[in-house]
């Protein structure tokens, strides 16, 4: 089966492009690196000849609000414009657990409006939303810093292990579209603003951490369950401090 990775170059994608090439599929990673751009639509239609399945996980370059709305718009857009020409039927993306409860953060506004035009497009889909990453903790930490102080919420908190959610979309990728939303998430669930004080004196980081329920997240006030998943969650198997340790 020809499958194509939109972003496939990146963290996630190049783990899942190396999956899928693991188990027998024509695995094609597309990124602007390898000619393909969905903003501009460049290399599309040629890299999409033949495809039974695109997988986006992609990412916007920019977080501001503006640019970040323009990518997933005018890329999604695109995208899935070049998928019907093409005859695709499978397409999956890959999003955030969350994501429709943190619209006052112009980054979850896109993603939002990514995933209503694919509920729209016509094609069968599939949509991962995965928790946070554990790669991504420390800049959960920088975007949370004023001076010397990380100001976090005291919320749920259940981070992932980017090669877990390679696995997990590449399942998804083979198998039936859902024509819906697939949930994803880490073993371990934390107290926010508790994990990151104690990753930031494990690696003898000067800033301090203050516990303030109305610290923002990318822009968003947080409840306690926004960043976790519902009961139905696919829940992986690699800990949080098993990685910790494997850094070291």
């Amino acid at each position: 089966m020809k499958i194509v990775v939109i972003g496939g170059t990146g963290l996630i994608g190049s783990k899942l492009v190396a999956e899928l090439s693991a188990q027998g599929h024509e695995a094609v990673a597309a990124s602007p690196n390898t000619g393909v751009n969905t903003l501009t639509g460049e290399g599309l239609a040629e890299v999409l000849k033949g495809a039974s399945v695109v997988v986006d996980v992609s990412n916007s370059p920019s977080f501001e609000d503006g640019p970040v709305m323009d990518f997933f718009r005018t890329s999604t857009t695109n995208l899935l414009k070049a998928e019907a020409e093409a005859g695709v039927t499978h397409h999956v993306a890959l999003s955030v657990v969350g994501t429709q409860r943190l619209q006052a953060s112009g980054y979850f506004r896109a993603k939002q409006v990514q995933e209503e035009l694919i509920k729209e497009a016509g094609i069968p889909y599939s949509i991962v939303h995965a928790t946070q990453f554990f790669e991504f903790v420390d800049a959960i930490a920088d975007m949370s810093t004023e001076g010397d102080t990380v100001r976090l919420a005291p919320v749920r908190f259940q981070p992932i292990h980017s090669a877990d959610v390679a696995a997990a979309v590449g399942r998804t990728a083979v198998g039936t579209p859902v024509n819906g939303v697939v949930e994803i998430a880490g073993p371990d669930r934390f107290q926010l603003d508790e994990l990151l004080r104690k990753v930031l004196a494990a690696r003898n980081d000067p800033r301090t951490v203050v516990t303030d329920p109305q610290a923002p997240y990318s822009g968003a006030e947080l409840e306690d369950t926004t960043l976790v998943p519902g009961p139905d969650a696919h829940i992986t198997e690699t800990r949080f401090a098993d990685w910790v340790a494997q850094q070291r």
